[in-house]
């Protein structure tokens, strides 16, 4: 050790806490986070600061970027000239400032992530906006400080008319805290300052109607609104971006054209990951994609094959890709020194504050070197008024300082003063040049009396601040970039999958799928039909639904247990697959069936769920009503519908609106009507009350229609293939838990009545044998006939044969042109084929012949 020097014992730890404290807070203060009033980080004050010293102004020519970089680093920024160069090469970018403020010349990057050219090869200057971000800075306006080896001064603030901070939002990572702030538009942040100074209580929700919401350099979509008013009201929130996305047919494809993406995405990086999810097939329908963009913009064009939905893909890529990103806003700004979370209202509040003080000082910078000025032109008025006895004192003086004296003696003058009239030009003496002296001695006496009053009066000061405001507004406003989309929420899966009608079919052994309903074609009547369904031996399909992919689905066992899923949850299988067993999708018990299926809209539309009712059949004849809203909240095991007797079963569930009339068909060929009215809404628990008496214990109930337009007709299908339609009113409304009328002329030819439907002309209907053969017809193939008749033969049954199921569907302006028959062959279960060839004649009987 050297003599005089000695050791202090510290203890670590307190030497790591102190060390780390000074460590952030040097991070926090002077490096990592803006000034709240000129929205800059000291870096980007500096080098904005050291352009203006170089002189490299807007009007100036560019300098070589290395020259100013030198400049920055040499005399105010002791950090990397990486970190100068960066920061002024972001300032020039125009995807990364909605406004820039320096005018770059050469390679400053790409928004595909290119890297500027090195300092030595690039030019720049200031714009034109950040010569108004230094404006009246010689003026006294702001505070400076000494530089890192104190030999120079640099301002701890730009006088700023711009509010930067709002504007070009900031970001920035510091030690414990981070700051990431979006950008605004200048016109309408503008707007907002010039209302709160108009009205400082204003609302938040007020300077919104102003402020409408970030707008960032790269345009895009702001999609959801409640980000951007939490974000507004509190400092924080997450603001949804999208691509700018359309639809055009090139060369005879569909493409997706992207023209602007979201603020801070890497193109080159988000298509890169696009191609990779297309490869990976987790995104489909993309056959290509190109990046066509050039000098006048952005446009990515994504070709799709040829079967795919521009709408669903669109959707997918905004769910997997960076065509929809989020801003998470975090509005952390230095006030007065110190880090604080700022919401909108605070933050215009801080910056005219700013602008306020900066008119004080400049103000009373201006008074003073006016009242200066006044003070010398008093004395230039004394001396010219004196001219003759001012000459004679000056030629008998020795020096200069003794002339002064002499007139300072003579005519009580200041020595600043009559330092000016010993400086005096000859010139100044002729008689224009003293009644310029008087001219500019009243003209600054006014002048001082203005500034006195400004000083004197809070609201001029206002005024003229937003007199520089709206001037600023008119140089640099433009319109807005970033579309709002205020309705736009979360992706949810339904964005996805297209709402398109489905056929659902469930078989006789629990399969079930759902299939386009376009590939089904329209035949005519009589005619053998298409194979539905490859099934597994000795099963048939029993079950055919249509509904669209959004809807949801309510699943009755026989048991009476409801489960609850979306028709695009259903696995999706082609016209002959035979689906998936529905115990792999719902929990159902091992020896219940699924019986009834309703498809619903919205579950969580409260209005909706509380207008509607669920309304029951058992094979018994019991009925029973109970409100939709019972079943808005599903449970994983399911939930119980109805409590089912001993030697019942659940049969059909309907969903109603409350003033329907419910027919219940027997399979002994009789019929009852009654109004739903006369069934009260009863608790899921329950069990329900008596709808119809059957024949015999042989009869049962097949199935039940719910009637609230009485232009329908009611159809009713045999098991032999017999069916015909017949009006309602046909059938007379009696009292529930009545024995019915006749709806069919039951004989073994026809077999006993297996299904009831409410149709219309519109319809169509969809018959399947118990052998998978299916038939799609037109109703209004069928004549209306008499209720008691024995209808007509709809499909030829072969064999053992008989029908599964029948459903009615919604005719497709498509089908309206009925397909041909097809010549096709099938196996039947026991082997034998069939083909259309010798299909019988259509027969229709009435009720003679039926009886003879």
């Amino acid at each position: 050790m050297a003599d005089g020097e000695k050791l202090i014992p510290i203890n670590i730890e307190e030497e790591m806490k102190s060390a780390y404290i000074d460590y952030s807070m040097s991070v926090i203060v002077s490096r990592a986070l803006p000034d709240v009033r000129d929205g800059l980080k000291p870096v980007h004050r500096r080098v904005l600061f050291g352009m203006h010293e170089l002189g490299v102004r807007s009007n100036s020519s560019h300098k070589k970027s290395a020259r100013i970089v030198g400049e920055v680093l040499g005399k105010y920024h002791p950090h990397g000239d990486t970190s100068v160069y960066d920061a002024m090469v972001r300032m020039a970018q125009e995807w990364s400032l909605r406004y820039m403020l320096v005018d770059g010349q050469g390679n400053f990057g790409s928004i595909d992530g290119d890297s500027p050219a090195a300092m030595r090869y690039t030019e720049a200057r200031m714009r034109k906006i950040a010569d108004d971000m230094l404006i009246d800075i010689e003026k006294e306006t702001v505070d400076y400080q000494l530089n890192f080896d104190d030999s120079l001064k640099e301002p701890t603030v730009l006088p700023t008319r711009v509010p930067s901070l709002l504007v070009n939002g900031a970001s920035g990572i510091a030690v414990g805290m981070a700051t990431n702030m979006p950008p605004h538009n200048l016109s309408e942040v503008i707007d907002g300052t010039v209302a709160y100074i108009d009205n400082n209580d204003i609302e938040i929700d007020e300077l919104i109607t102003h402020i409408k919401a970030p707008d960032f350099p790269t345009g895009g979509v702001i999609y959801g609104y409640d980000g951007v008013k939490e974000a507004f009201h509190t400092g924080r929130g997450r603001v949804k971006m999208r691509a700018k996305a359309t639809f055009e047919e090139v060369q005879g494809r569909e493409c997706i054209i992207v023209t602007e993406i979201p603020y801070q995405v890497n193109k080159a990086d988000m298509i890169k990951k696009t191609a990779d999810l297309v490869n990976d097939k987790k995104i489909e329908g993309i056959s290509n994609i190109r990046d066509e963009s050039d000098r006048n913009g952005m446009r990515i064009v994504y070709i799709l094959k040829r079967d795919a939905i521009p709408n669903i893909v669109l959707n997918m890529l905004f769910k997997y890709t960076a065509l929809q990103t989020s801003f998470s806003v975090n509005n952390i700004a230095l006030v007065n020194g110190r880090p604080q979370l700022l919401n909108v209202k605070e933050m215009i509040h801080y910056f005219v504050e700013h602008r306020h003080e900066v008119v004080v000082r400049r103000t009373q910078f201006e008074l003073r070197k006016a009242e200066d000025r006044a003070h010398i032109l008093e004395g230039l008025i004394i001396a010219s008024d004196n001219i003759d006895e001012v000459i004679a004192i000056i030629r008998a003086s020795n020096n200069a300082d003794e002339a002064r004296a002499n007139l300072i003696e003579r005519f009580k003058l200041s020595e600043i003063q009559a330092k000016a009239i010993v400086e005096m030009r000859l010139r100044q003496l002729t008689g224009l040049e003293q009644d310029k002296l008087r001219t500019e001695y009243d003209e600054i006496m006014l002048l001082i009396a203005d500034l006195k009053d400004i000083l004197d009066k809070k609201e001029r000061r206002m005024d003229i601040i937003k007199d520089e405001l709206l001037e600023i507004k008119d140089k640099y406003g433009d319109e807005r970039r970033s579309v709002i989309n205020v309705a736009g929420g979360d992706l949810s899966m339904e964005d996805m999958i297209p709402d398109e009608q489905v056929v659902i079919t469930i078989s006789h052994a629990g399969y079930i799928k759902r299939t386009p309903l376009s590939e089904y074609k329209t035949q005519h009547r009589g005619g053998v039909g298409q194979k539905a369904s490859s099934t597994r031996n000795e099963d048939f399909l029993e079950h055919l639904f249509v509904g669209t992919n959004h809807q949801y689905m309510l699943f009755f066992t026989q048991k009476g247990k409801c489960f609850w899923m979306r028709v695009f949850e259903i696995p999706e299988g082609s016209r002959t697959s035979k689906g998936r067993a529905i115990q792999n999708l719902i929990n159902i018990e091992q020896d219940d069936s699924v019986k009834a299926f309703i498809c619903t809209q919205d579950l969580k539309d409260e209005e909706y769920i509380n207008a509607h009712f669920v309304i029951m059949a058992t094979k018994k004849g019991v009925v029973k009503k109970t409100s939709l809203e019972q079943y808005s909240r599903p449970r994983q095991n399911g939930i119980n519908a109805i409590t089912v007797r001993d030697g019942d079963e659940l049969l059909e569930a309907k969903l109603t609106t409350g003033s329907s009339e419910i027919f219940l068909g027997l399979k002994s060929g009789k019929a009852i009507r009654f109004e739903e009215s006369k069934t009260r809404p009863m608790g899921r628990n329950a069990s329900g009350v008596r709808g119809i008496t059957l024949a015999n214990d042989d009869d049962e109930v097949i199935g039940m229609v719910s009637v609230h337009n009485f232009e329908d007709e009611i159809l009713v299908v045999s098991e032999k293939g017999y069916g015909k339609r017949s009006s309602i009113e046909d059938y007379r409304v009696t009292n529930r838990g009545g024995k019915g009328v006749k709806t069919i002329s039951v004989t073994d030819k026809t077999g006993g009545l297996v299904a009831i439907k409410n149709v219309t002309d519109s319809d169509d209907l969809m018959i399947i044998n118990k052998s998978g053969i299916a038939i799609r017809m037109s109703v209004e193939d069928l004549r209306v006939m008499g209720r008691a008749t024995q209808g007509v033969r709809l499909i030829n049954i072969k064999g053992n044969d008989s029908i599964a199921a029948v459903a009615k569907v919604m005719k497709d302006e498509d089908d309206l042109e009925e397909a041909e028959i097809l010549d096709i062959e099938v196996d039947v279960e026991d082997g034998t084929k069939i083909d259309n060839s010798d299909s019988e004649e259509n027969t229709e009987t009435d009720d003679s012949e039926a009886d003879s």
